[in-house]
């Protein structure tokens, strides 16, 4: 028996990442479908409704919204709704936030194709699927915290990558600076900052700094 494409609608807010996944998904037309896109949570959930897909491929971030509370409002209204979150943000803490708000699978933007329309197929068929990277991570975590052994602010609700973020704070290093020993973006810096300040319970990197020593978070 043939099997039809999966029916995907793609939400996103910058019509150059639409119209890119678009057409890498074209070459796989006998297994994928786009059959609708929005650039707005609230355009999603009505495309959503009028079309019924079979998976939500939707970006983590969404201008003036946020695609995890588009996931939470989605499968709130449908539990068995399929939506596969992409990001740029390769941190374990926004596959936990995705995992929570109902979301069946989390890749980073740097996927293949090929990758990503056997996530979409894996996701449609009942599975859930994370980035092989965050996967790695996440798993490594586990076995760290299973032997009893957490990063620093690991009890204090901080990530890993927060941590990291947190022990160069510490050491003095400017945002630039700790965006190029991480490799990431200074706006990844930024709102990693800002959420080690909100969970330490501080309003900036002076606080930070004397709330992880007097913690004794870094020796």
């Amino acid at each position: 028996m043939e099997t039809r494409p999966v029916r995907v609608v793609l939400v996103d807010d910058h019509e150059m990442v639409i119209e890119g996944l678009k057409a890498m998904l074209a070459r796989f037309t006998g297994r994928v479908r786009v059959v609708g896109q929005a650039a707005t949570a609230e355009a999603a959930q009505s495309v959503v409704s009028a079309l019924n897909p079979d998976v939500v491929l939707c970006d983590v971030r969404l201008r003036e919204s946020s695609g995890l509370d588009l996931c939470r409002r989605l499968t709130e209204q449908d539990p068995g709704r399929r939506v596969l979150l992409l990001s740029v943000y390769d941190d374990e803490q926004y596959l936990y936030q995705a995992l929570r708000a109902g979301a069946s699978g989390y890749l980073l933007k740097r996927i293949s194709g090929e990758e990503l329309v056997r996530s979409l197929e894996e996701v449609h068929a009942g599975q859930t699927v994370v980035d092989r990277t965050l996967a790695g991570r996440v798993a490594s975590s586990a076995a760290r915290m299973d032997s009893g052994e957490f990063w620093p602010g690991a009890r204090l609700g901080l990530s890993q990558r927060e941590s990291e973020v947190l022990g160069l704070i510490v050491a003095g290093l400017s945002n630039r600076a700790i965006a190029s020993r991480l490799v990431i973006g200074d706006e990844t810096v930024k709102s990693h900052a800002r959420a080690v300040y909100r969970k330490l319970g501080v309003g900036d990197r002076a606080g930070a700094v004397a709330a992880a020593l007097r913690e004794g978070l870094f020796q």
